[in-house]
């Protein structure tokens, strides 16, 4: 693979577009990340690493976590967590209450936020809310190989002072009995895990299991098993990028997940983890750079898993 000509494919084919779409603004601490940095990391199975612009700066992860925390629900209660949260897209805005009346409580899927609170709640009651924060960095911390990971204290408190909208959700689903323990306890972890600094190399390093079935390649630990591997890369698939997931699949086709940070996270299996970032949002809240690079990146190698 040419890496240097793909690299350079892909910052031909952003540079038009950097500092465009719009910053997640009604969080006030990333209104103020300026739309135009972009990075990139691309980890293949070897470890060799290919980086482009900012791929070391961290942002805030927002729903990219909601990928780590589903594995680590699933690696504690097997299928059991499929009893609390579905596995349908929505076609719904990413914090849409409109289906939860209607389905009684239960969440869509766990890339939604009211799945992704569900199953928050699932991993606080198996222990308590700040041990599964750091149950969570620490589970970052080794997958990456880098213990600077954290959480950006104004992010998660902003995240709190304006997430009515997250404690009616969760409030929602407290009153059809799908909430295990008390609403603040399972938001407190919520918003934090939501506000984990990490960068593009940090993220896509730390990711890499998902691409080989479960096992990470490099340090050979099974971090979840080949059957629930291939489960979180079809909700990934599917459900990743809210009402966007269609149109990303048609134009990336690879199992992929966004944040309002503007990251977002693909998986080639057999081949890597790839990690975008640039903080101008579509409608649907993906990165539109981003989307555009991994749309050139799958068009270069071939990684599509369409073929």
């Amino acid at each position: 693979m040419d890496w240097q000509a793909i690299t350079a494919r892909i910052e031909a084919a952003v540079a038009p577009h950097i500092g465009t779409g719009k910053v997640a603004d009604y969080i006030p601490a990333l209104a103020r990340v300026d739309p135009a940095r972009f990075g990139m990391a691309i980890v293949q199975g070897n470890g060799e690493m290919i980086t482009l612009g900012d791929s070391h700066e961290p942002f805030s992860i927002q729903s990219i976590s909601k990928v780590f925390t589903l594995s680590m629900a699933l690696r504690h209660y097997g299928e059991e967590v499929w009893n609390r949260v579905g596995r349908e897209p929505t076609g719904s805005a990413f914090n849409s209450i409109v289906q939860l009346e209607n389905e009684k409580g239960i969440p869509r899927n766990p890339l939604i936020n009211a799945g992704a609170i569900v199953v928050t709640d699932m991993l606080v009651a198996a222990s308590n809310r700040d041990a599964m924060v750091q149950e969570l960095l620490a589970r970052f911390h080794r997958l990456s190989g880098d213990d600077t990971i954290g959480i950006d204290e104004e992010v998660a408190e902003s995240e709190s002072a304006t997430g009515s909208r997250n404690r009616a959700l969760a409030h929602f689903m407290a009153a059809f009995g799908n909430m295990a323990n008390p609403v603040e306890d399972a938001l407190h972890a919520y918003f934090r895990q939501c506000a984990v600094r990490m960068s593009c190399r940090q993220l896509a390093r730390a990711a890499l299991f998902l691409a080989y079935d479960g096992c990470d390649p490099i340090n050979r630990e099974q971090l979840v098993t080949r059957e629930n591997c291939r489960r979180i890369n079809a909700v990934m698939m599917s459900c990743g990028h809210y009402d966007n997931s269609g149109d990303f699949a048609y134009r990336i086709g690879l199992p992929g997940k966004s944040g309002v940070g503007g990251g977002i996270l693909c998986i080639a299996p057999g081949h890597g983890a790839i990690a975008v970032w640039s903080p101008g949002l579509n409608a649907s809240g993906t990165s539109m750079v981003g989307a555009i690079a991994l749309e050139e990146l799958v068009e270069a190698t071939g990684w599509s898993v369409f073929g």
